[in-house]
């Protein structure tokens, strides 16, 4: 059974992960209709989206996903630190 530390890291490092992909996918749409100067595709699957736009979105979309969740849990790990003098179990480098 996990005890309250891995509970209270794991509900941090959801949260930050979820805020985090949420300001991402409004950024990186936001970025996309300024350099395409079009909405980003709905639903990149569609045979009416051309092969190139689906595929250019889904890397953008997943590398800037990916990136920000990144970025938010190691914001959160660093923030835990402070609060508890130690990184969660699951980031400490096992030396």
């Amino acid at each position: 059974m996990a005890d309250k530390g891995d509970i209270g890291w794991r509900v941090l490092a959801g949260g930050a992960a979820f805020v985090g992909g949420f300001a991402a996918k409004k950024a990186i749409t936001m970025v996309w209709k300024k350099s395409t100067g079009k909405e980003p595709p709905t639903n990149p699957e569609s045979p009416d989206v051309a092969l190139t736009e689906a595929i250019a979105w889904a890397v953008v979309m997943g590398v800037g996903m990916e990136v920000a969740r990144l970025m938010a849990t190691r914001a959160a790990a660093r923030q835990w630190a402070k609060g508890t003098g130690q990184l969660p179990a699951q980031l400490r480098a096992e030396a």
